[in-house]
């Protein structure tokens, strides 16, 4: 059986500031195979930007510290020099950014930036680069897209820049595609018209994508397996279907529970988790969601590790015995 596109193996992040470090990833591991989406799911802050920012060494090294393996196509991103990873990102694993109006330059039409991106990957003309650039707008549902090549940023809507930003990303037939947040700030309908959208393009193209949110349901619609962070760890992963059925660690099932329900009588309140995030600048020695979860207990104050204890594939980071984490799901229904 052939291994996987994409392996990252204990990933540490830390970032120095003058007076504190900051652990941002803390021991991050995952694989994401051939045509597979992976969920990453998280409340904000939790690392998973930042765990993909460093996969793609998009972050500054000279204030942050990465440490782990990174491997892709035989090699390890992490070593490669910059030289070489430039020809790797964009080409081969290409990311679209939680904010496209930050991300496109305001001065630039999008056909121009369309093109800059292809022509620094592929031996093509100003033409043929111009006409890519008009196939790949067409390609995301672009309205008119002979003319609006030659338009700047401000001219689209929201959900508009995000679909050209997607067209930059794929824009070389990546074999990975990171999507950060990219339905953050649309309406409900536009965001619907974007995963439909990514799915779509995922099956045309074969590419893998790692789909970062801190939207459940929009996970339960496209992600084939599912990886929650919390305080730059993971705590949960396994396939969808099996982490949303039988979710396993208390910060999984709280994040669930938040979610309305059409099938039981309407709450008056919604759920919420109780507490505050860590301070990431004192990392915490045993388990990151202690101090937040209704069921701690003594032995929560030692690191639990990663481990499949309910199934095949589907792991979790509590040290609370399966059946006692089942039946205290159960009686929160």
């Amino acid at each position: 059986m052939a291994g996987p596109l994409l392996d990252v193996r204990d990933l540490r992040v830390t970032f120095r500031t003058d007076t504190h470090t900051v652990t941002a990833v803390d021991g991050v591991s995952f694989a994401l195979g051939e045509d597979e989406v992976l969920g990453i799911v998280g409340e904000s802050g939790s690392g998973k930007s930042v765990t993909m920012m460093s996969v793609m060494r998009l972050l500054d090294e000279r204030a942050a510290q990465i440490e782990g393996e990174v491997h892709y196509g035989g090699r390890d991103l992490l070593e490669l020099p910059q030289r070489d990873m430039q020809a790797v990102r964009g080409s081969e694993i290409a990311m679209v950014f939680q904010d496209p109006m930050s991300s496109l330059n305001p001065v630039y039409t999008v056909g121009w930036q369309l093109a800059e991106q292809i022509r620094a990957h592929q031996p093509l003309d100003a033409a043929a680069a111009r006409a890519r650039a008009i196939e790949l707008l067409t390609a995301v549902g672009i309205p008119e897209p002979e003319r609006r090549v030659d338009d700047h940023p401000h001219q689209f809507s929201g959900g508009m820049r995000q679909r050209v930003m997607i067209a930059m990303a794929l824009s070389c037939d990546p074999r990975v595609l990171i999507a950060d947040e990219p339905t953050t700030a649309l309406d409900v309908t536009i965001q619907a018209q974007i995963l439909e959208l990514i799915g779509e393009l995922r099956t045309r193209t074969r590419s893998s994508v790692v789909l970062i949110t801190h939207d459940m349901g929009v996970v339960a619609g496209i992600a084939d397996r599912v990886l929650v962070m919390y305080a730059g760890r993971v705590i949960e992963q396994g396939p969808t279907r099996a982490v949303f059925r039988d979710p396993q660690h208390p910060y999984t099932w709280s994040l669930l529970g938040a979610i309305p329900r059409l099938d039981r009588p309407r709450p008056r309140r919604l759920t919420a988790i109780p507490g505050a995030p860590p301070v990431v600048t004192e990392p915490a020695t045993g388990c990151v969601f202690a101090a937040r979860c209704p069921h701690r207990f003594a032995l929560c104050d030692e690191r639990p590790p990663l481990e499949p204890r309910s199934g095949p594939g589907h792991l979790d980071a509590c040290h609370l015995p399966v059946t006692e984490r089942r039946a205290l799901r159960k009686g929160a229904a």
